[in-house]
């Protein structure tokens, strides 16, 4: 005696991501480019030929002014999410998010480099260029990455050392 056996499929309802049409990805490469702008280049310094945006002014607050900034630059990662650029994109990304970050937490200089690395405009033309040229991973990406890591790597170990440096001196100052 046979029994057919009918499969179903019990697993709930998921959302298919369905493809976007080239007018939605413009749009949403868009949408990153303005929330780039305003990020990092909204207002020029007269006399200078920098831009200022939120960023550098958010991290004046202390604290939490550069984790603010970089939360709101995190859009542009989710946006490329949703645009499905290769993962060595958002890699990319992502450093330069960490980068940001991570030098932006030095009071003063960190808001100085802000104005000029402006990585949210950088990742925003990474998004525009991966969603709108077919892309090739080449091994200069990676190598591009792996730079990227070692130097933030380094930057972090001297802005540590830096500190130490600092307390010691101040410690020896302290009379006994």
């Amino acid at each position: 005696m046979r029994r057919d056996h009918t499969v179903t499929d019990r697993s709930p309802d998921i959302p298919r991501a369905t493809p976007l049409n080239d007018q939605q990805r413009e749009a949403l490469v868009a949408t990153a480019e303005l929330l780039a702008k305003v990020l990092d280049t909204t207002v020029k310094i007269p006399g200078t030929p920098f831009y200022l945006g939120l960023d550098p002014l958010l991290g004046l607050i202390p604290g939490i002014g550069d984790l603010l900034a970089n939360l709101i630059g995190t859009v542009i990662l989710v946006l490329a999410a949703r645009l499905q650029v290769p993962q060595i994109v958002m890699a990319r990304m992502s450093l330069n998010l960490l980068i940001n970050g991570a030098v932006g937490a030095i009071p003063i200089a960190g808001d100085l480099f802000s104005v000029w690395f402006r990585s949210h405009a950088r990742n925003a033309e990474l998004l525009r260029r991966a969603a709108t040229q077919p892309y090739r991973e080449m091994q200069q990406a990676r190598f591009y990455l792996a730079g990227i890591i070692g130097g933030t790597v380094l930057l972090l170990m001297l802005a540590i050392a830096l500190v130490l440096w600092i307390v010691v001196k101040l410690w020896a100052a302290i009379p006994q």
